[in-house]
């Protein structure tokens, strides 16, 4: 297995134990971000974490790595299984943006060795 991949591993682990401070020291200053909350990017380090913060107040989401394949650009797409629940666990109902358990795909780019670039890519 790549150090991409075992980077991408760890940035899951960390980011369902809500170690905001250990993920965002994987990824470049100037990433961009998929927002999948609201559709768009948001930009930056700092962005991402405000992103987050603001996420977590509202929902409880958790992503589970189930496959991890290589293009031949050199991204690497995730497959994972996202749960999406409410502060009091449970699943949410009637959500727009994706925000449902369900598989979806995750793209990262590389850049130096961390992460420049995310996207969201729906499978189903």
């Amino acid at each position: 297995m790549d150090d991409d991949i075992k980077m991408l591993q760890r940035m899951y682990e960390r980011f369902n134990d809500r170690d905001i401070d250990a993920v965002l020291a994987a990824l470049t200053e100037d990433v961009i971000w998929a927002n999948g909350m609201d559709g768009g990017h948001v930009h930056g380090r700092e962005a991402v974490r405000a992103y987050w913060t603001r996420q977590w107040t509202m929902i409880d989401p958790h992503v589970d790595p189930v496959g991890f394949n290589r293009t031949a650009d050199g991204a690497v797409i995730v497959e994972v299984r996202q749960s999406i629940r409410d502060l009091q666990g449970q699943p949410l109902q009637g959500q727009t943006q994706g925000l449902e358990d369900k598989t979806i795909g995750h793209m990262f780019r590389f850049r130096n060795g961390r992460v420049a670039r995310f996207d969201i890519r729906d499978t189903s």
